[in-house]
């Protein structure tokens, strides 16, 4: 029947965008409120309802992460919680990272990658659960030492952010407020203004590499950056505690989810070599 063809073929070709929008705006709204680039909700979501792989949907998440920590850092910044200093030597040092990161991206196992990233969630979230996080907190200002640790932790920020696709804001936020003084909104705000230079340039050497599918990191960066907005008024809303308890339980949820379709797919992936 002619009729019946139009609406099916109209679905199929409107599904996958309208997806990828959904997951963009869970990973903005969770930027925005918690200081990340999105990528630790993205990048599993993308893999579960977008079915992409771990490389690719690293790459996408990325890309998404670029308009969506513009958005969220512009936010944080007229609200005076952004430590531009501190981004700055933390940026420099992503940068330099996030070669590294996107290097091995494209020479580690897709096993290897999936037990990595969950092993770093699982830390992180163990990390946000024993930290107290504070309201209040200053700048951390120039000075020799302070300055070459935020080089230092934008190196293997930078390392996460190429090979994992998370913008690193999971590393940066409980840093910053561990090991630097920084309040929680001053730490989600310097982490998302270090995350700009970051995941655009570890998203040119994975469009390089043709690791990323522009067009489809455009759909979820748009939908995330809309998101983002949301996001940062439920950061300033929610209490450090609460935030903190939340900000743990979306990585656990997120960690749990990645290791059950890791067995399973390792089970079938014994004999082909492509999975190795």
């Amino acid at each position: 029947m002619p009729s019946a063809t139009p609406p099916d073929a109209s679905t199929a070709r409107r599904g996958p965008w309208v997806g990828l929008a959904l997951v963009g705006a869970a990973g903005g709204l969770l930027s925005g409120a918690f200081g990340v680039g999105g990528g630790i909700l993205m990048v599993p979501l993308l893999i579960v309802f977008a079915g992409m792989d771990q490389r690719r949907a690293t790459a996408t998440s990325l890309a998404a992460i670029v308009p969506a920590s513009i958005a969220g850092s512009i936010t944080y910044l007229v609200n005076g919680e952004v430590d531009l200093v501190a981004a700055l030597f933390v940026a420099i040092g992503g940068v330099l990272g996030s070669w590294i990161g996107t290097w091995l991206l494209r020479r580690l196992p897709l096993v290897w990658l999936r037990w990595l990233f969950i092993a770093l969630l699982i830390g992180i979230a163990a990390r946000m659960l024993l930290l107290v996080p504070a309201r209040g907190g200053g700048h951390v200002g120039l000075d020799l030492l302070p300055d070459l640790a935020l080089f230092a932790l934008g190196i293997g920020v930078g390392i996460a952010s190429g090979l994992f696709g998370i913008g690193g804001g999971a590393i940066m936020v409980p840093a910053f407020m561990a090991f630097f003084g920084m309040g929680d909104l001053m730490a989600k705000g310097t982490s998302l203004a270090v995350m700009i230079p970051t995941a655009i340039s570890g998203t040119v050497a994975n469009s390089r590499a043709k690791l990323v599918d522009l067009r489809e990191a455009l759909i979820v960066g748009v939908a995330a950056t809309i998101a983002s907005f949301g996001g940062v008024g439920i950061a300033f809303l929610l209490s450090p505690e609460w935030s903190a308890r939340l900000f743990a339980a979306f990585i656990v949820i997120a960690a749990v989810q990645l290791a059950v379709r890791a067995i399973r797919l390792q089970r079938p992936a014994r004999a082909p070599e492509g999975e190795r």
